[in-house]
């Protein structure tokens, strides 16, 4: 709902647990965005992200690093990734608001993937 709100269009949510399904479509239903936000029942590491230019996760921290190699793979350029609640390891942010249980993390992924290239190449970033 926050990513259609700031003009982030389409806005498609995947989630598996049905509880979390229906509280999802619920509170889009709420705020008055039914049929504007999309909520499926699919597995995020099944979906081809390779058509999506932003993407929100709020995953836990052990799931990251596959979600990285995930990302870097299907993304096409240029996205941008905003992750909740828990930061990607090994990728550095452009932007870090706010603080608290609020927190996110925004990664250009032009600059991931430049430093990720780095890394793999053996030069400094």
């Amino acid at each position: 709902v926050e990513a259609y709100k700031q003009g982030l269009r389409p806005a498609v949510g995947y989630e598996l647990n049905p509880w979390l399904l229906c509280l999802s479509n619920y509170r889009a239903w709420k705020a008055g965005y039914h049929g504007k936000v999309s909520f499926l029942k699919k597995d995020l590491w099944k979906v081809n992200l390779s058509d999506c230019y932003n993407v929100i996760v709020f995953l836990a921290p052990s799931v990251k690093p596959p979600l990285a190699t995930k990302l870097l793979a299907e993304l096409p350029p240029p996205p941008r990734v905003v992750a909740g609640r828990f930061p990607f390891p090994s990728w550095t942010p452009t932007s870090t608001p706010p603080q608290g249980l609020e927190q996110v993390w925004a990664y250009d992924m032009k600059e991931v993937r430049r430093a990720a290239q780095s890394r793999a190449e053996g030069s400094p970033v």
